[in-house]
């Protein structure tokens, strides 16, 4: 079992920047792989940044150049940097861990608000 805790959303002006945080209750060493979903009223969860135990990063075409997902092995920590946010931004953001058995994890997401 791992927990995940996200942490930053809130509300911002368009432009403006925002860093979301997500704590592992384990070792993400552990993780096949982890990253950032999204998913906005009446639409399906999307993908928004994922990294790999290889450090292998994509990101969805819409956040490229604005995003950036980092992690910290040392702290159980995976962040996402977001800079230059639209209101399409505007989503509940969910942390998602896939261990090496290959079992998905979700915190409990985190909403930002991006007003126009």
């Amino acid at each position: 079992q791992v927990q995940l805790v996200e942490s930053g959303g809130g509300l911002v002006q368009a432009g403006g920047s925002l860093r979301l945080s997500c704590v592992a209750s384990r070792s993400i060493f552990s993780a096949r792989a982890m990253g950032w979903y999204r998913q906005a009223p009446g639409k399906q969860r999307e993908s928004v940044a994922t990294i790999t135990t290889g450090d292998s990063i994509n990101y969805a075409d819409s956040v490229k150049g604005r995003f950036t997902i980092s992690r910290d092995n040392a702290r159980n920590t995976l962040d996402l940097q977001m800079n230059s946010l639209k209101s399409e931004d505007t989503a509940v953001y969910y942390c998602h861990f896939l261990d090496l058995g290959r079992h998905n994890y979700w915190g409990q997401g985190t909403q930002v608000t991006v007003s126009s």
